[in-house]
Formats: structure tokens, C-alpha cells, sequence
């Protein structure tokens, strides 16, 4: 039902954050340019996802109907984010594009958020209290 397949999604979502945390040394991060990652998961017979490789440039050629739509819809998505309001950026810009311009993708991690929380968390265990949860970020 719902609650397995939402439970599978956010292990699949965890398993994309966790490989990025592992090789964010090695990859550009230049707010001029941008990369796209192809995941490619197979699922069980437990529901268990397990991540089988990463294509860096994933191929965008289509075979079928649907497959033609999915990447469709994810060339413009990207182009959301890159040219918000379909303008052409200025490179000072140092926005996050509004939740409206973000298209299929959802916000798996918040850096900054994070970070904020981690200092947070080691002021609490110094003074004894109980670090705060916060709820996971998503844009759709």
C-alpha cells in the first residue's frame, strides 16, 4: 500500500543522498554549471532497494512513449531551474529559484539546514537537553 511504497521511496531518496555525500569531494560545485545523474536501482522481492550504478550524463534517447515523456519532463524541469521565469541568469544572482519553477524535483537535503541543526545538536548535548527534530524538506 501507500505507507510500503512511500517507505521504498524515501530509502531510494536516502540512497541518492548517501552516494552524493560520498563523493561531493571529487564533484564541481560552481553555481555556473550544472550535472545531471542517471540512477539506476533494482528493487527486490522484500522491497529492498539497491543501487546498481550512477551514470554521470545519463543518455536521454528514448525507446518509448513513455519513456520520451519522463525525459521530456525532466529536460524541462532542469531548464526551470536553470532559467527561472525562462530568463537567461544574471551570474550574481545567488537565489534558490522559488518553489514554483522546481518542477518534479524534490529537495532530498538541506545543506545549510543541516548544518544549522548539527550546531544545535552539539550545543543541546552539552547542556544536557534533547536535540529538535525537523521534518524532512520537500518540493514537488
Amino acid at each position: 500500500g501507500k505507507e510500503v511504497t512511500d517507505r521504498l521511496f524515501d530509502e531510494i531518496n536516502w540512497i541518492i543522498v548517501h552516494s552524493l555525500k560520498a563523493v561531493q569531494g571529487v564533484m564541481a560545485s560552481d553555481k555556473h554549471c550544472f550535472e545531471c545523474y542517471g540512477y539506476d536501482v533494482i528493487i527486490d522481492d522484500n522491497l529492498k532497494p539497491w543501487l546498481i550504478e550512477v551514470n554521470a550524463s545519463p543518455s536521454l534517447t528514448s525507446t518509448t512513449a513513455a519513456d520520451r515523456i519522463m525525459k521530456y519532463t525532466l529536460i524541462d524541469d532542469v531548464l526551470k531551474i536553470v532559467c527561472p521565469n525562462g530568463e537567461i541568469p544574471d551570474p550574481r544572482w545567488n537565489k534558490v529559484p522559488p518553489k514554483d519553477s522546481m518542477g518534479h524535483f524534490d529537495l532530498l537535503i538541506d545543506e545549510e539546514l543541516a548544518a544549522q541543526d548539527q550546531h544545535e545538536n552539539k550545543s543541546r548535548s552539552v547542556s544536557g537537553r534533547l536535540p529538535r527534530t525537523r521534518p524532512q524538506q520537500q518540493w514537488k
